[in-house]
């Protein structure tokens, strides 16, 4: 009996001792409820109409006070397909401008859609005005025309954006279809990056990047829904150098 109390004393002590010890030494950078990656200066957010109307007044004055992590920048969905457009968009675009925060906007696209056309919808719904990123192009679904056909529409929807906006727009795509699917093309390639990957405590990916999406299950007070969470690659400076002059 003695025996059996003194190992239940010992296995008590080693689980206080892991529960301290977890809580003191916590096994990821928590903030905004997901695990923050660390070495990164500038984070940010991107939204579409799920995340209805935002604050962005509160949440440019809402830092993580303990750990001084603040929203530097934000994607909005501006556009989707040839004909869609974000319905918070216009009014998200507005606010935010009244704030620090630095802005860009994002197109969706639709493979099995003229991309002449969804690149005349971006343009007739964006004006980008000095200090603004440069437009984002969002690629996830490969569609029924397959990959060669897929790369030729990305690049006339590229052309014609930087074209009007005399900015080189960046690339947006989850990691696994970057990698099968756009990297294979060397035009592409010299596109800016914006990859998704979430849920690690780095990024594996070997060609260069500008932003990381590394969750999309942020929580921000004053937003009901989950939030996708980013960072820079690079300081201040380096990001105002991206935004239209």
């Amino acid at each position: 009996m003695i025996l059996k109390n003194r190992k239940l004393q010992r296995y008590g002590l080693a689980l206080l001792t892991a529960v301290v010890l977890y809580f003191m030494i916590k096994p990821e950078h928590r903030i905004f409820d997901i695990g923050m990656p660390r070495g990164y200066e500038l984070h940010g957010i991107d939204v579409s109409r799920y995340q209805d109307l935002i604050d962005w007044s509160y949440l440019e004055s809402f830092p993580d006070n303990k750990n001084e992590v603040k929203i530097s920048f934000a994607f909005i969905k501006a556009t989707e397909g040839r004909s869609i457009q974000d319905p918070f968009f216009k009014t998200n675009w507005e606010n935010i401008a009244k704030t620090g925060i630095i802005r860009g906007a994002y197109h969706y696209f639709i493979p099995t859609r003229s991309a002449s056309e969804q690149a005349q919808n971006f343009i007739a719904n964006v004006k980008l005005d000095r200090g603004d990123l440069p437009p984002v192009l969002d690629i996830e679904v490969l569609g029924n025309p397959g990959a060669a056909k897929l790369r030729e529409n990305i690049k006339i929807w590229l052309n014609m954006v930087e074209k009007h906006y005399g900015m080189r727009p960046i690339i947006y795509s989850y990691i696994d279809f970057y990698e099968k699917y756009i990297l294979v093309d060397k035009d592409l390639q010299t596109y800016p990056l914006w990859i998704a990957h979430h849920n690690q405590k780095k990024i594996k990916l070997e060609d260069p990047w500008l932003f990381w999406q590394h969750s999309d299950r942020g929580r921000i007070p004053g937003i009901d829904e989950k939030v996708d969470f980013n960072v820079f690659n690079g300081n201040m400076d380096q990001l105002k150098s991206l935004c239209k002059k």
